[in-house]
């Protein structure tokens, strides 16, 4: 009798080289590895030093997205601008891409875009595969129901010269997630509720499962959304199973499979879901009818609350205690009382097309604050035609905000879109920590409603009420 296996466990065992020991991990297959400028120059340095040939240029794909400007580029000039760093990792990644034989998406593509972008639009992202990159958020694929892991600048080196990972097996956790989100409530919303419920290590040595009638009801973009930050709550990769919303998506995507092979796929990827009677390591259950739109208040993901609902008191807690006078916020006050100074509506978090509508609903006919600047950045060329198609760059632009090219922007403050020392961001990225937009910078993550909300209010506010007027 075959036994019963989770989805995780399907997908670990058909990529399996060598099976890990009470000594070494596990050597896994890697169907996909998509890089970017600024974590592969010391990979490939170790190459060259090595004397070893890559194994598989066909199965990596390069873009540039961190360090690269988001005001558009003309030349070498232009990145110098942004720093000597970033003109210097551009050039370093066209040089080795060109050595080594590797597909490089460049400033002259119409398909380049943030790295976590890019491979599901150009379906190169597939259910049942295995992808890296050198990026936390790597996680983002298993949207597809591919195992994708984070990985380091010395197991970039060791899947180039390989094509296989050193892995420890993880442990799994079924999130269980039933009813439907209300109004005004996003997938942003609802991983922040998660990653609130189970804390910022509720997740270490695990790879998480999100399953329920509330994550089957989500498009492709929103489950994204969901598994991008799964790494914020300490997890080694996220997954929810492909269905037809996910076939739906990927069908005549010019890297997903054509014609015959279009069938074969499909065969191979219904058999990719949690058998019945498999058992998780742990489990979780949320429900998602419960959730209001969600903002954080102090230094982690973990550290979120109800818009409305008062910021927690645990003065007796020195690090909450320091992550309040940081984000200079009050225990026992609701953040919708917090003056803003920057919005950002980007990164490979929430910058997709849909996230680009939600916020142009509530931004509709409206302006921002003033005093409040607002970067409105998507996460592909392919995403800003696509927008401008529809006319959103006119609403952004009308209602006071920059529309700009495709970047990571100021999730990162290492490509010219900072936020100044002692600024009040809400940023639909996924990272809050001190310094993450720029040094000094305070962040508030939130949905691209409330990030829209807020930009008009002038503070972080419910997006709810604009959407009802």
């Amino acid at each position: 009798m075959k036994s019963k296996k989770t989805l995780f466990e399907k997908v670990w065992d058909e990529h399996v080289v060598v099976p890990e020991s009470a000594d070494t991990p596990a050597i896994l297959y890697i169907d996909l590895h998509i890089i970017h400028e600024v974590t592969t120059p010391q990979a490939f340095s170790l190459l060259r030093e090595q004397g070893l040939p890559l194994r598989r240029p066909d199965l990596v794909l390069a873009t540039m997205d961190h360090s690269t400007p988001t005001t558009p580029v003309a030349s070498f000039k232009d990145l110098e601008i942004v720093g000597d760093g970033a003109a210097m990792q551009v050039r370093q990644m066209e040089a080795n891409c060109q050595e080594f034989g590797i597909e490089l998406l460049g400033f002259g593509s119409a398909e380049r875009g943030i790295v976590h972008v890019i491979g599901p639009e150009l379906g190169a992202t597939q259910p049942g595969k295995t992808i890296v990159c050198g990026d936390s958020h790597t996680s983002t694929h298993g949207a597809f129901g591919a195992l994708a892991f984070g990985i380091g600048t010395t197991e970039v080196g060791h899947v180039l010269a390989t094509q296989c990972l050193l892995q420890r097996k993880p442990k799994t956790l079924a999130i269980n997630v039933k009813g439907r989100l209300g109004h005004g409530v996003g997938a942003k919303d609802l991983v922040l509720g998660i990653i609130g419920k189970i804390g910022v290590n509720g997740g270490t040595g695990h790879v998480i499962e999100y399953r329920g009638d509330a994550i089957e009801n989500l498009g492709m973009d929103a489950r994204m959304t969901v598994c991008n930050m799964s790494i914020e709550a300490g997890a080694r990769a996220g997954l929810i199973a492909p269905d037809d919303t996910t076939y739906e998506y990927l069908k005549g995507r010019p890297r997903a499979p054509q014609g015959k092979d279009w069938d074969i796929a499909l065969k191979r990827w219904q058999q990719l879901y949690t058998d019945e009677g498999a058992s998780f390591d742990k489990s979780v259950d949320i429900d998602a009818s419960k959730l209001k739109p969600m903002v954080t208040f102090g230094t982690h993901p973990g550290m979120v609350v109800g818009i409305d609902d008062p910021v927690p008191d645990h003065s007796s807690d020195p690090s909450f205690r320091k992550a309040l006078s940081y984000m200079q916020v009050e225990a026992g006050k609701p953040m919708t009382q917090t003056s803003v100074d920057v919005v950002f509506l980007g990164s490979c978090t929430n910058s997709r097309l849909s996230d680009l509508q939600e916020a142009a609903r509530v931004l509709q006919g409206r302006r921002i604050a003033d005093g409040v600047r607002m970067l409105v950045v998507p996460g592909s060329q392919q995403i800003k035609k696509a927008a401008e198609d529809l006319g959103l760059d006119k609403v952004f632009i009308e209602a006071g905000a920059e529309w700009r090219e495709a970047g990571c922007s100021m999730c990162i403050g290492m490509n010219g879109d900072t936020v100044g020392r002692g600024k009040l961001s809400v940023s639909t990225s996924n990272r809050n920590f001190e310094g993450r937009q720029g040094m000094g910078a305070r962040t508030v993550l939130a949905s691209p409603m409330t990030a829209a909300a807020s930009a008009i209010r002038g503070t972080v506010a419910d997006p709810r009420p604009f959407l009802e007027s």
